[in-house]
């Protein structure tokens, strides 16, 4: 098969690299790709992927079998819906399907409508009726943009003076039309976890756990950022709060086979729960893989990626069978200097090889470009996801920092405790 990945992520790269292990992959194409994807496919720059007509014409001029779908905005946008129109088989929802990760309010109602447990919310379009709730609630509260933020318009505030000036910022324009409606939630209390689900035909078939790293820097302190590294599978969830979280992706995917959806959500469904005294709850539905579990689900898998993404794609739910590694994954991500506020590229990377010579580590590039003598250098935000596989959690990690250790350009930045709260036990968040 020909396959168009279309993203430029260090979630693009591990499906690539997924993808093209597999002996059904042919020609591989990543739109726009980057340093890392250059290696294994080829890459597309000049694509625009959020126009549907553009990546049609793509798809034609190239014998494409398969569209994978990596990044939310060209789903929202709804480039798949004219792939599919067209006949092109795609992995990623439609527009509708979309709306769970384009809007929150929009996601909150679904989860409402379909009894998922989820904090109590409400949102807004005025200033004045936002900070009211916000004094009825109290502190700590959430804040989030509606739209998509690139995972940057959620505060947890700890007071709420925090939480209005959140709301200001967000009708002030710092995250443009996603913040002209603002969802004020309670705050829930416990562990995150995230848990994914290939979705076809309103049936979830889930992947293993994950957990993310959301703040900027050590002891969980900063801003939110798109994620600084990743572990999986995550060893404080228990038996009986994982088969509640797989009930409720059941329930959603089978919400994704009625009115309005009908049966075109075929993808990922990214379920964000926080693990609550009270059980699992919802906390955010996305559409697609996250960035950076992708980087440590995809590596335990032992399904021939292909198979299962064009199974989805088809709605031949019947085909799909997961097999997972016993093996631990650990991600820790290497970022440039200042994110995910400003922040300088251009910086040379050194010592990849190196890092990847050491059992079991992979580096999954992100923001990374070749200059013109060739040299790898920085071009983003978060620029290397550094992933190793372990026999146990501790392996994992110190494989993983062990690679981080032999990487280098300037400004490197990056937390050193990935999976250390873990690693304490489930009472170190009490």
């Amino acid at each position: 098969m020909n396959i168009l990945v279309l993203g430029g992520g260090g979630r693009e790269h591990a499906i690539a690299w997924a993808l093209a292990q597999s002996p059904n992959c042919d020609d591989l194409f990543v739109a726009p790709g980057n340093g890392g994807t250059a290696q294994i496919a080829e890459n597309i720059a000049t694509l625009d992927v959020d126009s549907g007509a553009a990546v049609l014409g793509f798809s034609r001029d190239h014998d494409i079998d398969m569209v994978v779908i990596g990044p939310e905005a060209p789903l929202v946008a709804g480039v798949a819906d004219v792939l599919r129109e067209a006949g092109i088989a795609v992995f990623g929802p439609d527009a509708q399907g979309a709306r769970l990760e384009g809007s929150k309010t929009y996601s909150k109602q679904f989860m409402e409508d379909n009894g998922i447990p989820t904090a109590r919310y409400a949102s807004f379009t005025e200033l004045d009726p936002a900070l009211a709730y916000i004094r009825e609630l109290g502190a700590p509260i959430v804040v989030k943009a509606d739209g998509l933020a690139a995972g940057k318009g959620v505060f947890v505030a700890e007071t709420e003076e925090v939480a209005e000036d959140a709301v200001r910022s967000c009708f002030d324009g710092a995250f443009g039309d996603a913040g002209s409606t603002v969802l004020i939630e309670e705050c829930l209390t416990g562990p995150e976890c995230s848990l994914l689900a290939f979705v076809t035909n309103g049936h979830a078939f889930c992947m293993t756990t994950a957990q993310d790293h959301k703040r900027a820097f050590d002891g969980d302190r900063g801003p939110n950022t798109g994620g600084m590294g990743v572990y999986s599978p995550v060893p404080i969830v228990t038996d009986e709060e994982l088969a509640e979280m797989r009930r409720i992706m059941e329930v959603a995917a089978a919400a994704t086979a009625k009115e309005p959806f009908e049966h075109d959500y075929r993808g990922v469904l990214y379920g964000g729960f926080m693990l609550t005294p009270e059980g699992p709850k919802v906390l955010e539905f996305n559409a697609r893989f996250g960035d950076p579990e992708t980087q440590v689900v995809l590596p335990r898998l032992e399904s021939d990626l292909v198979e299962v993404m064009y199974a989805v794609a088809q709605g031949r739910f019947e085909d799909i069978d997961l097999r997972w590694s016993d093996t631990w994954a650990v991600c820790v991500v290497l970022a440039s200097e200042g994110y995910p506020g400003a922040y300088e590229k251009g910086k040379v990377i050194l010592g990849i090889d190196e890092a990847e010579d050491l059992k079991g580590v992979t580096v999954f590039h992100a923001g990374t470009a070749l200059n013109s003598d060739g040299e790898l250098i920085t071009a983003g935000g978060r620029v290397l996801n550094v992933v190793a596989l372990g026999e146990s959690f501790d392996d994992a990690r110190e494989a993983a920092y062990d690679a981080v250790d032999l990487i280098n350009f300037e400004g490197k930045q990056y937390r050193t405790d990935i999976g250390k709260r873990a690693a304490s036990g489930r009472g170190a968040w009490e």
